[in-house]
């Protein structure tokens, strides 16, 4: 199938009415673009719902596309909320919505077919088998994990004819996006519910030696394009929700620039493009895990981890003005912020008053020392870091100015995507809509051979996007192979006429009255607060390996989590015999990244253990449900890392074929009451002690030993444990909610898990931690996470 548009798609954010402008004037392709609910960047201005309308509507008058962002995590409470956001969006006939919560997909699915679904690179899909499970439940579009190499994008390509789409730009982060517990573990803001207080940025310390140990660097894949689109890219995605207006332009103007040049120019283009970029106030480049290999410039301990460019450092600081030479021009109506050498946040101001010695300057050039009067007075100190995050020549267009241009936009009219197809010579076959709102009609048509310029997409489009007096938008048109004919203009109008008359008559009274049932039966599906049931309570241990399943014999332990491992698999005879007769006391627990290249390994293993008579498997990735495609019988849970944070979401592991669900471990005392009060057929595990892994990273740390920890300006200890590629920071203090059990019990927990792995259960503080949730005894030394306080 053809697009009108067959180079990569640009995706702009667009966090405010003056980025989104920005983005349509600089030749974006589309924009991506958040509410003020269900938003991973909270903290930007987002949109309200009459405000996406309106820009909806204006991006599809231009043949752009807009999708819009629910890609966090949706409490129980939240999900009426969601389900009147989902019918907006369908109605107003948004192109995509990106999503994390599996909530959103079963919701969605059931009763509001027409909305195209992208899954958020929060999902975590890094593999081929992830991919293929998105196109098996219906998502139009994967947006991959940022940690692959172009070669493992490629074998990825090959495995799915589903759209792709990466970043090219932008904020990395340091961790696998979605797992990562690192700022909700300081102070209750998820990164995960859009909160994220970014303590990657800070300083630590290690072994004496200050530095930015998880501070990246920004991703820049401008010389990447070709490659990347060889390799099956579709969508090139630029970060930066929270950019100013003028990063946007500056930033889309540059990927334009490459993506539009002729071959022959590309070389030049590149460099033009990365001059432009220099500009944009980011921090240094890194092209990331792009070449392959082992990256050294994603995050280099001696850069400071902020935005903007760098100018130097003060020199002298008096009162309410700073001294330093300047590394870059300076302008009054540029804006600065001045870093500490501590990891405090820094101050952001705009220049009013600028000095050349004892003179007042409108402008200073690269390598002058200069004078700043500053509204703070005796806030800076020498040594701190000065940055220019805007310049006085910046995109401007107010937010008034945004509005008045949007005035004009008819959000009366009716948007669609076309699907044009020609079966043989004198047939045109039109399509638009899903489910209930499919308008489908054949046309007979004369053609003649084309001597010179064929039938194209490109002049379909033309005509059909003149849809204004029959009231439609064409937000987008595909087509399949065209024969190489010639279709008179004259007859190409009247089909439009009366196709998109066919198409306003299906959207009538009687349509709308059925989305509104829609709605009301998704509201009315919820699942309602039960009784609790007083079951015995149940204990899963989780273990480092099977050489400890011996904790079995604690009579309080009803059973093991063993770590899934390809050289486990082959030494099973190691395991206790008894296990073997009871296999349900034994659950494997996959390791929840599984690269390509490791995939047919782990599947020998499943096939291994499957084959000897093991059938529960715990699973952390929605890639793992494809290892069991061929293993008939298997009994499946998921873990934490599959985020069970509301009653629909357990629905949709059900239906996946899930026997039970270990639930958020960020979770908060009220909300996991909600969950656990709703009977979604499946049963549900809290995990009540462990250690949390606050980032999983796939970058590279040289410079870190796993022996000492990494400590913090607040001297708050980390540890960081590697395995392989994949290295785990954990806090020294472990997560505990013993002492809670009974709390937890009458809210309707009856299945415990407490992790020991990283003590081994029969050391002394293994030992403890049993003995002490066999008492429901708090266990000094360690912290309740979110369980006490709550999530944002």
């Amino acid at each position: 199938m053809s697009i009108i548009n067959k180079k990569p798609e640009l995706l702009s954010p667009a966090g405010s009415l003056e980025a989104f402008f920005a983005a349509m004037e600089n030749g974006a392709d589309a924009v991506y673009t958040g509410l003020k609910d269900f938003s991973a960047r909270a903290k930007a201005k987002n949109f309200s719902m009459g405000d996406l309308e309106q820009i909806v509507g204006y991006a599809h008058q231009r043949q752009r596309r807009v999708y819009t962002t629910l890609n966090t995590l949706v409490k129980e409470k939240e999900l009426p909320l969601l389900i009147e956001t989902l019918a907006s969006l369908e109605r107003i006939g948004v192109d995509a919505v990106i999503l994390q919560d599996m909530a959103i997909w079963n919701i969605a699915r059931h009763y509001f077919p027409n909305l195209p679904l992208h899954s958020s690179t929060q999902m975590t899909v890094h593999n081929s088998a992830g991919v293929q499970m998105l196109e098996k439940l219906g998502f139009k579009r994967a947006v991959l994990a940022r940690e692959l190499s172009i070669k493992e994008i490629g074998v990825i390509r090959n495995q799915t004819k589903m759209e792709l789409e990466h970043f090219v730009h932008g904020a990395l982060c340091f961790g696998f996006s979605g797992q990562c517990y690192f700022s909700s573990w300081l102070g209750g803001k998820s990164g995960n519910r859009g909160r994220c207080a970014q303590p990657c940025r800070r300083r630590y310390t290690h072994r004496q030696d200050h530095g930015y140990y998880f501070s990246t660097n920004d991703l820049s894949a401008i010389d990447l394009l070709d490659d990347l689109q060889a390799a099956g890219v579709g969508s090139f995605k630029i970060e930066g929700r929270m950019k100013s207006a003028e990063y946007v332009a500056n930033v889309v103007a540059a990927y334009r620039m490459v993506i539009d040049a002729p071959a022959a120019n590309k070389k030049e283009s590149i460099q033009a493009a990365k001059a432009q970029l220099k500009e944009s106030f980011g921090r240094p480049p890194t092209r990331g895990f792009l070449p392959g290999g082992r990256p050294t410039d994603i995050a280099v301990p001696s850069v400071q981890g902020s935005t903007g460019q760098r100018l130097g450092t003060i020199d002298q600081a008096q009162g309410n003005r700073i001294r330093f030479k300047t590394g870059g021009p300076l302008h009054l109506g540029d804006r600065l912020r001045i870093q500490p050498q501590t990891d405090r946040a820094g101050t952001a101001f705009t220049i009013k008053e600028l000095y050349l010695g004892a003179k007042r300057t409108n402008e200073a050039e690269k390598g002058a020392s200069v004078t700043i009067s500053t509204q703070f007075s005796g806030i800076f100190q020498t040594g701190d870091t000065v940055f220019k995050v805007s310049s006085a020549q910046a995109f401007t267009m107010s937010d008034s100015a945004c509005r008045r241009l949007l005035k004009n936009v008819n959000t009366d009219s009716l948007t669609i995507r076309l699907q044009i197809s020609m079966p043989d010579a004198q047939t045109l076959h039109l399509t638009t809509g899903e489910g209930i709102n499919m308008v489908t009609k054949t046309y007979t048509v004369e053609s003649y051979p084309a001597e010179e310029r064929p039938l194209s997409a490109e002049a379909l489009t033309k005509v059909f996007a003149k849809g204004g007096n029959e009231g439609i938008i064409l937000a987008q048109l595909e087509t399949t192979e065209l024969f190489p004919v010639v279709i008179p203009p004259s007859r190409l109008k009247e089909i439009r006429r009366d196709f998109y008359g066919m198409v306003k008559g299906a959207f009538t009274d009687q349509s709308m009255q059925l989305r509104k049932d829609h709605k009301r039966a998704a509201h009315s599906a919820l699942l309602p607060a039960t009784e609790i049931e007083r079951s015995k309570p149940t204990l899963t241990v989780a273990l480092r390996d099977s050489r400890d399943a011996a904790v079995l014999e604690n009579r309080q332990v009803d059973r093991i989590f063993v770590p899934l491992t390809p050289g486990l698999a082959n030494r099973t005879d190691q395991i206790p015999a008894r296990l073997a007769k009871q296999p349900g006391q034994l659950i494997w627990d996959l390791p929840f990244i599984i690269f390509d290249q490791e995939w047919e390994t782990h599947r020998a293993a499943v096939a291994k253990l499957y084959e000897r008579g093991w059938r529960y498997f715990r699973l952390n990735n929605l890639s793992h449900f494809r290892l069991f495609d061929e293993f008939p019988g298997t009994i499946l849970s998921t873990g934490y890392r599959l985020f069970s944070l509301n009653s629909q979401a357990l629905l949709a592991w059900r239906e996946l074929g899930c026997t039970e669900s270990t639930l958020y471990i960020e979770d908060d005392r009220e909300n996991l009451g909600e969950v656990l009060q709703r009977d979604a057929g499946i049963k549900t595990a809290v995990t009540v002690y462990g250690q949390v892994p606050l980032m999983t990273t796939r970058v590279p740390l040289p410079k870190v030993r796993p022996d000492s920890p990494v400590v913090s300006d607040r001297d708050e200890g980390y540890q960081v444990r590697q395995q392989g590629e994949i290295s785990t920071l954990t806090a020294e203090t472990d997560f505990s909610l013993i002492g809670e059990l009974n709390s937890l019990t009458s809210i309707g927990c009856r299945n415990f898990v407490v992790e020991v792995g990283h003590l081994g259960p029969f050391s002394e503080k293994g030992k403890k931690v049993l003995e002490a949730f066999a008492a429901d005894r708090p266990l000094s030394g360690t912290r309740p996470f979110n369980f006490t306080g709550e999530m944002e």
